[in-house]
């Protein structure tokens, strides 16, 4: 269990497995996890904003606050969590057929920023890592899908995948409607609402979607479906162009 400090801070890790870079974390499931310890403070709808790389491995100290909690290693600011309670875009479903054909299209076999992501890696193992492959969907501009069935390395003990792991698969099909081989891009700020959480053995699909990009920032939004067409979370994410793919370079995009 996590040490909490006089302050009141909490002491916790991200362990290296859900790596996104190869040297820190998965920039949705490193949102996940601080959404999670700031809930009791702000309430299950909340936006995380990354603003350095998470490391792995490493003790961080989340420190609860009125309006903006903050995630520290040492003295440097990793992220903030704010309480968001606006309304997010919703993109519509695919089909489970639709998605895995999409999937046969993913370029990440071809050409990978970071082929060893716990979500969209094309180094993992399954039972390790997700191994989303969101590709293009045909017929809809900006929009990729792929099927996701939690296995039950990702179990949260009741028999539904863990919370940071959904946003996990939240982020990473984003982050594939523009071309991260061509122009690697990191999370920056993400936000989700989670109606249920996916059970274990299921499939799913998720989808993403480029809502705008911006110079070397894009916008886009993503949602989880039961195969039968059934919304269960969904999210909105802010995405920025980094030069150096050996971690999630320096995040510019703030709020």
């Amino acid at each position: 269990m996590p040490a909490a400090p006089a302050d009141d801070a909490v002491t916790f890790t991200v362990p290296s497995r859900f790596n996104g870079p190869p040297d820190s974390a998965n920039g949705g499931y490193a949102c996940g996890l601080f959404a999670r310890l700031g809930a009791a403070r702000h309430g299950r709808d909340v936006a995380v904003t990354l603003l350095a790389p998470p490391p792995l491995d490493i003790e961080l100290e989340f420190h609860p606050a009125g309006r903006r909690s903050r995630i520290h290693h040492g003295d440097r600011l990793i992220a903030t969590v704010t309480a968001d309670t606006g309304e997010l875009p919703v993109i519509g479903p695919v089909s489970g057929a639709a998605a895995a054909a999409a999937s046969r299209a993913f370029t990440g076999g071809r050409g990978h920023p970071f082929p060893t992501c716990f979500v969209c890696g094309v180094d993992r193992e399954e039972g390790d890592g997700l191994l989303l492959a969101p590709g293009p969907v045909p017929d809809l501009p900006d929009t990729v899908a792929c099927r996701w069935t939690p296995g039950p390395s990702v179990t949260d003990g009741e028999g539904h995948a863990e919370l940071p792991v959904l946003w996990g698969a939240l982020d990473c099909p984003g982050g594939w409607t523009d071309d991260p081989a061509r122009e690697p891009m990191v999370l920056s700020r993400m936000t989700a609402r989670i109606t249920e959480r996916p059970r274990l053995g299921r499939p799913h699909v998720v989808v993403g979607r480029r809502m705008r990009r911006a110079g070397r920032t894009a916008v886009n939004a993503t949602a989880l479906y039961t195969e039968d067409g059934h919304l269960i979370a969904h999210a909105s994410a802010v995405w920025a162009a980094v030069n150096d793919t050996s971690t999630s370079g320096a995040l510019r995009v703030h709020s």
